[in-house]
């Protein structure tokens, strides 16, 4: 059984989206931050940083989503969701994939860092301008590399779409302007798409009880 650890509307959604466009049964074991179970020396066992997600399948236990999502794409997955290692549309999905992480997520982690998740001694203000402009540097290799493409790799969507996506919807929250056509109208394909609303809800639900 697939044991996903998380707390809705963080990095969580992203596994679960993926679980959610498998087609596959989960789990989903609540970790209330709120409350400091992040902290908890049980979810400490699983995660020794303290943060979600965290998957388990079986004896395997990960915690980088975007290593989880090549993870199951490649155990349960196929192509175009994740293409097959070795293959020039695989080189391509982890480009994009790697970039989503390492050009287009940072400065926006860096915002969340020093606005909320840093101790308030360790939070420097001064460094939002600096961030938002590197968001938008990153926004402008996205929209060259989407071109008038469906999806960041054609006309299929894929795992790249979902790291890339959830991290629009965050720069979203984060009032983040997104002014490219291309991208408002990606990210509106993205939004509908039936296994996000999905974990959305399932997720949602979580929180409601």
């Amino acid at each position: 059984m697939i044991t996903v650890y998380g707390y809705p509307q963080t990095r969580t959604t992203r596994v679960t989206w993926m679980l959610e466009e498998l087609g596959l049964d989960y789990q989903f074991n609540f970790i209330d931050l709120m409350k400091g179970e992040g902290r908890s020396a049980s979810f400490r066992a699983i995660n020794p940083a303290g943060k979600v997600p965290a998957m388990s399948d079986d004896d395997l236990v990960l915690t980088e989503s975007a290593a989880i999502l090549s993870y199951l794409g490649d155990k349960y997955g196929s192509a175009p969701l994740m293409p097959s290692p070795g293959s020039k549309e695989r080189g391509h999905h982890d480009q994009w994939a790697y970039f989503s992480i390492a050009e287009l997520e940072q400065p926006l982690w860096v915002i969340g860092k020093h606005k909320f998740a840093l101790p308030k001694e360790r939070r420097v203000v001064e460094i939002f301008d600096t961030a938002a402009w590197e968001f938008q540097q990153a926004l402008k290799l996205l929209s060259h590399g989407l071109a008038d493409k469906d999806y960041i790799l054609g006309s299929d969507f894929s795992a790249a779409d979902i790291l890339i996506g959830h991290t629009l919807f965050w720069a979203i929250s984060f009032k983040q302007p997104i002014e490219q056509e291309n991208l408002k109208a990606y990210i509106e394909r993205l939004k509908v798409r039936p296994a996000r609303l999905a974990a959305i809800e399932k997720e949602s639900a979580l929180v409601a009880r």
